[in-house]
C-alpha cells in the first residue's frame, strides 16, 4: 500500500464518520490494520493512521466494533513497539489493551514507554501523560 492508498483510505474512512456512520468507519479501521498492505507503510505514517483511532476523544462503553478496531491495531502496534522501541508506540499500544480490556498488558506498555521517555526526556507531554496513565491504572 503506497502512501497515497493509505491517506485515500484514511479520508474515506474520516468521511464515513463524519457522514454519519461510525460503526461502519470503525470497520474501515480494523480493515485498514488488519491489511499486509499497512505494514509495508513507514513507521511514521503508520502511527499517524493509528492515532487518528486511538487517541480520538469519546464518551460512554465503547461499542463491540470500536473494541475489535483496537485490537485489529495491535499487531501493528506490536511491530512498531519490538522494531522501533518509541515510548509513543508503548503508550499507543497500551490503550489499545486498555480498549480491550487488558489492564495488565496496557500497564506494561505504558511502563515500558515511561522508563524509555524518561531517559530521553523527563520533562516532556509524553512522560507527563505516561505517568498519569500509570497511575491510573
Amino acid at each position: 500500500m503506497s502512501k497515497e492508498a493509505l491517506v485515500t483510505a484514511v479520508k474515506q474512512i474520516m468521511a464515513q464518520a463524519r457522514g454519519g456512520d461510525v460503526e461502519g468507519s470503525f470497520d474501515g479501521y480494523a480493515k485498514l490494520y488488519a491489511s499486509p498492505e499497512f505494514a509495508a507503510n513507514k513507521p511514521e505514517d503508520q502511527r499517524q493512521a493509528l492515532k487518528l483511532l486511538i487517541l480520538q476523544k469519546r464518551q460512554g462503553q465503547p461499542s463491540p466494533k470500536l473494541v475489535e478496531a483496537h485490537r485489529a491495531a495491535i499487531p501493528a502496534l506490536t511491530e512498531l513497539v519490538s522494531t522501533l522501541n518509541e515510548p509513543e508506540d508503548y503508550e499507543l499500544l497500551g490503550l489499545c489493551h486498555l480498549m480491550i480490556g487488558n489492564e495488565e498488558a496496557a500497564s506494561n506498555m505504558f511502563r515500558q514507554g515511561l522508563t524509555l521517555e524518561r531517559e530521553r526526556n523527563p520533562a516532556s507531554d509524553l512522560c507527563g501523560r505516561l505517568m498519569t496513565r500509570v497511575a491510573a491504572i
